[in-house]
């Protein structure tokens, strides 16, 4: 059992880690005039800069360790795309006008990792939060049964995401170390279709304004904080509990998709979000009340 301190951290840097993915679309929707694969080029570019920076500063151990290692290198390289794919397909969805379907695919993540938990990690439920993860699951499949297409950009925003959480949870690796590595990977090939590929994407950066270069090389920083501060909850809390928090960042998401840039919510959303909201207040009350036992004990 995992201490209060300790889990308290967790729930902290769970809700840093949503609360900033919750209000992102923001933030690309400010690169909407550049092609979504541009944008993932320069993401992971300027990712891999920071975080190299970062750890050969603080933590450059953790750095050699991990590139000494074949196995760690296989491993952070296998993270690293799957990690990839899901910056990708949100950077189109924001960009292609599909924030709802977005936030769709995080509001099916968190069943994807409890299940996840449950089957690979031996994770268990008890009966409010498999309650809970009942009526959230309602929910969801009543939005995807009745969304009119299938929703393939939420179904691969919510499955990569949950095997990077379980990958991550699974290999315990320092937080931003292993994201320096795993962008580091991949960004020979982000920096070759950057230099070589057909859209001048170089050429390009050179060429843009000044606020869209600058929001381009802090696409590093945007990207690294919020997946550090999630790569150190996944360490010190469940995965379902992390499942859970992830309600927080498309409730933000689905907000700003409606009211700032007026895509559309059906009675279909409000029918399958209210599943979802009640199941997320079934699973905050039980943990309240674990977390309030957990400190009776401690104290």
């Amino acid at each position: 059992m995992k201490s209060v301190g300790q889990y308290t951290q967790g729930v902290i840097y769970a809700i840093l880690a949503y609360v900033s993915w919750g209000i992102l679309p923001i933030y690309w929707k400010q690169l909407d005039t550049i092609r979504s694969v541009d944008i993932l080029a320069h993401r992971i570019v300027w990712s891999s800069v920071f975080t190299l920076v970062w750890c050969l500063l603080i933590k450059r151990n953790y750095l050699r360790n991990y590139f000494s290692n074949l196995l760690s290198l296989v491993k952070l390289a296998g993270t690293g795309m799957i990690v990839t794919i899901n910056w990708g397909v949100y950077i189109y969805a924001v960009n292609s006008g599909q924030v709802v379907e977005a936030a769709l695919g995080y509001f099916i993540n968190p069943l994807v990792s409890i299940v996840l938990g449950m089957v690979f990690l031996g994770e268990k439920l008890n009966k409010i939060q498999f309650t809970a993860f009942l009526v959230a699951m309602i929910g969801v499949a009543y939005l995807t049964v009745n969304y009119g297409h299938f929703p393939w950009i939420a179904i691969a925003l919510a499955v990569s995401f949950g095997v990077y959480g379980l990958l991550k949870k699974k290999m315990n690796y320092d937080s931003m170390s292993a994201l320096a590595v795993e962008t580091t990977l991949i960004a020979p090939l982000a920096l070759g279709y950057l230099v070589f590929g057909t859209t001048g994407g170089v050429a390009s950066f050179a060429t843009s304004d000044f606020s869209v270069i600058v929001l381009l090389i802090l696409a590093g920083i945007v990207t690294a904080l919020p997946l550090y501060w999630f790569g150190m909850a996944a360490v010190k809390i469940p995965l379902y509990s992390i499942g859970f928090f992830q309600y927080i960042s498309p409730s933000i998401n689905l907000f700003i998709g409606i009211y700032l840039f007026h895509e559309a919510f059906t009675a279909t959303h409000a029918v399958s979000f209210s599943f979802i909201w009640v199941g997320l207040t079934l699973y905050i009350g039980d943990m309240i009340v674990r977390l309030h036992r957990q400190k009776n004990n401690f104290g």
